[in-house]
């Protein structure tokens, strides 16, 4: 009798094989599913288009990020906390932080920043921006002359983004934000059409930066980090679809010539979750009605 054979044979015998085989998958915990995407996502981006820019980088920010999550977290709760949420920021910091020449000194400030923001921006013991995001937002404003964001690098390829957004939205569905995903896509081509058709713009290139990196990054990493969204479906689509509002007027202000700081023409939908995120998630937490949920051993899965 062959493997298959006798699995099968086995599931026929013990209906219950299968059902608890599945459940023990589904059991997978979300964060391992977010690590794997993001690992997917780098290495995607690095044999297919050598956008790490020096391994260097990449060693630099995830050593800045696990080592500033380990000391914190063993300060603030005596212990070390999982690391994975460190290692998803320091993956997200070296794939979208592009520094002017070889400099690596973006990478040590912006792993700082993002780890020890969650430990020091906080309301009743939830950090209140995205680290990632942070981060990025922080460098581009604070030194728009030195640090620039990853843009068009990634390329507009089909079958790389087909595989992005396949994965991603299956992970995306798994961990239960596939809806915040989808709100601010269709947020997005809804504004977007209406903006190029008030300015008598052609609607495709519009609609491009979608699949760039930057918006993939933030589509599955920074706007549904679980530990930094609004508790409730309807809350986190309502959000979701100001932060779209809030990123396409910045595009339509920069179209109009409008003077605005670098960082914002530079990475439109990050500064619009810098500045919507966290006031929706404080307003949450002072005036919600839901009791918090225990707070898990992480300290999340941010960008």
């Amino acid at each position: 009798m062959t493997d298959a054979t006798n699995t099968a044979s086995i599931a026929a015998s013990r209906p219950g094989v299968l059902a608890r085989s599945w459940q023990r998958s589904r059991a997978i915990d979300p964060r391992y599913l977010i690590a794997g995407l993001i690992t997917l996502v780098l290495l995607v981006a690095q044999f297919r288009y050598h956008m790490v820019g020096g391994y260097e980088r990449l060693l630099l920010s995830l050593a800045v990020c696990t080592a500033t999550e380990a000391v914190l977290s063993w300060f603030d709760r005596g212990k070390v906390v999982n690391l994975q949420s460190a290692y998803i920021s320091g993956i997200s910091l070296t794939l979208l932080t592009k520094p002017q020449g070889a400099a690596l000194w973006p990478f040590v400030i912006g792993g700082f920043l993002a780890i020890s923001s969650k430990y020091v921006i906080k309301y009743r013991e939830n950090h209140l921006f995205n680290p990632t995001n942070f981060a990025i937002s922080a460098l581009l404003l604070l030194a728009p002359d030195k640090v620039s964001v990853l843009s068009h690098q990634f390329g507009n390829d089909l079958i790389t983004n087909l595989v992005i957004w396949f994965f991603g939205l299956i992970i995306a569905t798994r961990v239960g934000v596939v809806h915040v995903t989808l709100s601010y896509l269709a947020s997005f081509l809804l504004l977007t059409g209406v903006r190029a058709a008030a300015l008598g713009q052609p609607l495709l290139p519009e609609i491009a930066p979608i699949t760039g990196p930057m918006y993939q990054l933030f589509l599955f990493f920074m706007i549904t980090d679980p530990r930094t969204i609004v508790r409730g479906k309807k809350k986190q689509i309502v959000v979701t679809v100001i932060i779209a509002i809030v990123d396409s007027l910045i595009r339509l202000m920069s179209d109009m010539g409008v003077p605005l700081p670098t960082a914002f023409n530079a990475a439109p939908p990050l500064l619009a979750l810098w500045i919507v995120g966290p006031i929706a998630k404080y307003f949450d937490l002072r005036y919600g009605n839901r009791p918090l949920a225990p707070r898990p051993a992480t300290a999340g899965t941010p960008a």
